[in-house]
């Protein structure tokens, strides 16, 4: 029997928020979502001047070594999640989100303040290591945080079409990292850009930073939140983590399969991509950075159209279609890739399009699977738990699989593999569009 307690008749729900204030929390959420990936993007479309100026060994190792550091700040997400997410349910959405959003953008500043390998020696590496796992640790609460904020301010009838915005958000910092490498590249050349060019993309971070805490210290915290605060105040204790584990499993482990096929899928095709067309199809940097930014403003497009028929058909439908999708078309899509650039550039846009009906409906589906006194911890644990070993590490296991095998495909199977464990996953998965957040679906499906 689950120990959620009634919600209360009194508050309004988040269906009752006016626009403008809807509109604010959304704005609110999808800025630290753009500062987390706009770090990515920097990162991922950079790697290559990145490991010249702060690893040692010929280029091979060195863009390996990079490619690891990009996986190490996964690994310590879920000491974030762990640490952010119970913060969030006991103090509040907003205060953990405007904490959240600083460290970030400040770790990604930093980064591009590093001295090189050649002036500061083994240090140049050290202090890479150290300032990504510091984004690590903020990205544990960002995510988890951002989207339950998000959701629990939206309509329940239009949460799939205003959470598809939060995601737009990632594609839009993931975009912006990606062209200013890029426009960098072409405007400074090769050589200036190992110099110095290389670091001027990770200064715009800090005010990206600002302006998202700016947003975030201007909203209350979400209705369903206080809701919840009310009844806790009259006596109603929160949850510790040995509750959330003991009587939320269920949950965590459905997100946590879905997060392996989701975050494959998504550190393979947009961190990753770059460094394979480049390394292993051949492109040139300018031509490995084009591809995937042209996909990524297609996928942009289509994400709202996404989001708004999910609330219309529901979650499990979009997910079904698109893990099909994809564990039908990797293969065959790679391989139009290998053909070159008008093949990379309609290979990645399909495989784009075939991910969007996962990627618009993230931050509508995860929370929903949670009640709301445990919503952001058990998202944020589960979630990166699941990223920590799964995503972050897709680039370097690719690259790797394919240096044990010498097949240009393995990160295709690997992508093929993970959308099978999400299917798996999807089966246990209750419909949550259109059900209040007020409501615990795995506690409604036990009754039942």
């Amino acid at each position: 029997m689950s120990a959620i307690s009634p919600a209360p008749a009194s508050p309004a729900p988040p269906s009752s928020a006016k626009d403008a204030t809807l509109r604010r929390a959304i704005a609110a959420s999808a800025m630290g979502n753009a500062t987390e990936w706009f770090d990515y993007g920097i990162y991922a479309y950079g790697v290559t001047y990145i490991s010249a100026a702060l690893f040692p060994g010929d280029t091979d190792e060195a863009v390996l070594f990079a490619l690891a550091t990009f996986a190490i700040s996964f690994l310590i997400r879920p000491l974030g999640g762990l640490f952010w997410g119970p913060l969030g349910d006991r103090l509040g959405r907003k205060s953990v989100l405007a904490l959240t959003i600083l460290l970030m953008s400040a770790a990604t500043l930093c980064v591009g303040l590093i001295p090189g390998h050649a002036t500061i020696g083994f240090w140049a590496p050290t202090l890479l290591i150290l300032l990504r796992m510091v984004q690590g640790f903020s990205t544990g609460g960002e995510y988890g945080g951002a989207a339950t904020f998000m959701a629990e301010y939206a309509p329940d009838d239009r949460r799939g079409y205003y959470g598809s915005f939060l995601e737009f958000g990632t594609l839009a910092g993931f975009s912006l990292g990606a062209s200013l490498m890029l426009g960098f590249s072409l405007l400074l050349g090769e050589q200036a850009m190992h110099d110095w060019g290389w670091r001027v993309p990770f200064l715009v971070a800090a005010p990206m930073g600002l302006i998202g805490m700016y947003l975030r210290s201007k909203m209350e915290d979400t209705p369903v939140f206080r809701a919840a605060a009310s009844l806790h105040d009259s006596g109603q204790a929160s949850p510790g983590l040995s509750v959330l584990m003991r009587r939320h499993w269920q949950p965590m482990l459905v997100v946590g399969g879905l997060v392996v096929a989701l975050n494959v899928v998504n550190y393979t095709l947009l961190s990753y991509m770059p460094t394979y067309l480049q390394r292993r199809i051949g492109l040139s940097p300018d031509e490995a950075l084009i591809v995937p930014i042209i996909g990524m403003v297609l996928m942009m497009v289509f994400l709202p159209f996404a989001g708004r028929l999910s609330d219309k058909v529901g979650r499990r439908p979009m997910w079904r279609v698109s893990l099909i999708g994809l564990l039908i078309g990797a293969a065959p899509l790679y391989m139009l890739m290998a053909t070159g650039l008008a093949g990379a550039i309609i290979g990645f846009v399909l495989l784009g399009l075939l991910y969007v009906p996962q990627l618009a409906t993230i931050s509508a589906t995860f929370p929903a699977l949670f009640p709301t006194h445990v919503r952001f911890a058990g998202f944020a644990v589960a979630y990166n738990v699941s990223t920590s070993i799964f995503g972050g590490t897709a680039p370097v296991i690719g690259s790797g699989l394919i240096g044990l095998t010498g097949n240009e495909l393995m990160p295709a199977y690997y992508m093929m593999l993970a959308c099978a464990v999400g299917l798996v996953a999807l089966r246990f998965m209750p419909e949550t569009a259109g059900q209040s957040l007020y409501d615990d679906p795995f506690s409604k499906e036990k009754r039942a």
